[in-house]
C-alpha cells in the first residue's frame, strides 16, 4: 500500500478547494474521506456557511459531474430518478435522465421534501442504481450525495426517519468561521469567479487507487477492540434508546482506515477511532426524550469520555 498516494490525494483536494473555501480544513478532509469510502454526507447548518460552494469546489477538483437539486414540498420522486415520456418522432418511449444520473448530488434542504420523495433516495444511496417502472440502472460512478437541512427551522419540514438517516456515512457541520477567516472571506473577490477557474486535480488514475486500496489499512488487536467498546457503550447505555447498528460500525471503521490513510499510515491508532466516531456516529444515536443538543457532536463526545482509550505504542 502506497501511503504517499493518499497523502498527496488529500493536499491536492484541500489546496485546490481552500481557493474558494477559507479556513475549512478540516470539513474538506471530511468530505475527502466519505468520497473515499463511498459515504454521503448530510450537512447541517444554517444557510449562508458556505456549503454549496463547498461542494461545487470538491466535484471541480475530481473532475466530477455536479447536479444541485432544491428540495420543496411539491418535489415529486420522478423528479430526481427520471420519467419515460412517449417520443412522438420515433413512436417510443424513452427514459430522461433525472439530476440523479451525475456524481456529486447536493440535495438542498433535503428535510423539505416529503417522505416519499425523501424515500427515493434511499435505492440510489444505497445500491448506487435507480428503479424506473421495473427497469434497474446503475448511476454514474463515483456517486455522492452532500444533503443540507437547517437544524433550527421546523416550519415546513418532514423530519428524515431513522432509516434515511443511516444512509448518511457523517453528519457535520461547517459552523461559522474564525473573526481573521471572515475578515478574508468579506474582502476576498467573488467566491463564484474563483470557482471558474477551479481545475480538476486529480486523475482517474489516481482515484481508483485511493479508492479501490483504502482497506488495506490494518487494525489491531487492541483498536478493534477499542472500536467495539464504544458501539457496545451506546447499546448500553441508559440514555440512548437506540444505540448503534453493525452499518455504523462498519462505517466507523471504514472513515477511520480512510482517515489513517490520508495522514500517511497504513495502520489504525485509537485517534482515528475517536476523531471519526464524533461524525459517523452522531446521527445514529437516540436519546430517550427526544431532547436535542445545539452541538450535534454533544452526544458522542459525552459517550466517548465514558469509555477508556487503549494506550501502547502503535
Amino acid at each position: 500500500m502506497d501511503v504517499e498516494a493518499f497523502t498527496e490525494f488529500k493536499k491536492k483536494i484541500v489546496r485546490n478547494v481552500k481557493q474558494v473555501v477559507v479556513g475549512k480544513d478540516e470539513i474538506i478532509k471530511l468530505v475527502t474521506i466519505a468520497f473515499i469510502c463511498g459515504g454521503h454526507i448530510l450537512l447541517e447548518d444554517i444557510p449562508g456557511v458556505g456549503k454549496t460552494m463547498l461542494v461545487k469546489a470538491f466535484a471541480k477538483s475530481i473532475g466530477g459531474e455536479y447536479k444541485r437539486i432544491q428540495f420543496t414540498p411539491d418535489l415529486l420522486p420522478s423528479d430526481l430518478t427520471g420519467i419515460n415520456y412517449y417520443n412522438q418522432k420515433s413512436q417510443d418511449f424513452e427514459f430522461r435522465q433525472g439530476p440523479l444520473f451525475a456524481n456529486l448530488i447536493l440535495a438542498d434542504e433535503i428535510n423539505r421534501a416529503t417522505p416519499r420523495t425523501q424515500s427515493s433516495l434511499l435505492e440510489a444511496m444505497e445500491e448506487k442504481q435507480i428503479t424506473v417502472d421495473g427497469v434497474t440502472r446503475k448511476l454514474t460512478e463515483p456517486f455522492m450525495v452532500l444533503a443540507t437541512q437547517n437544524p433550527i427551522e421546523s416550519f415546513g419540514t418532514f423530519p428524515l426517519p431513522e432509516a434515511q438517516l443511516d444512509r448518511f456515512f457523517m453528519r457535520i457541520s461547517m459552523g461559522y468561521p474564525e473573526r481573521q477567516e471572515e475578515i478574508d472571506i468579506i474582502l476576498r473577490p467573488e467566491g463564484s469567479s474563483i470557482l471558474q477557474k477551479l481545475r480538476c486535480v486529480i486523475g482517474k488514475e489516481e482515484m481508483e487507487y485511493v479508492v479501490g486500496n483504502y482497506t488495506s489499512v490494518r487494525a489491531s488487536e487492541d483498536v478493534m477492540g477499542y472500536l467495539m467498546d464504544i458501539i457496545e457503550a451506546t447499546r448500553k447505555n441508559e440514555r440512548i434508546q437506540l444505540g448503534i447498528s453493525p452499518r455504523g460500525s462498519i462505517a466507523l471503521f471504514r472513515a477511520a482506515q480512510a482517515r489513517a490513510a490520508i495522514n500517511g499510515r497504513d495502520y489504525l491508532i485509537p485517534e482515528d477511532i475517536k476523531q471519526m466516531a464524533r461524525y459517523v456516529l452522531n446521527h445514529r444515536l437516540f436519546t430517550k426524550g427526544g431532547t436535542r443538543s445545539r452541538n450535534i457532536y454533544e452526544p458522542v463526545e459525552l459517550l466517548l469520555n465514558t469509555v477508556r482509550t487503549p494506550v501502547e505504542d502503535f
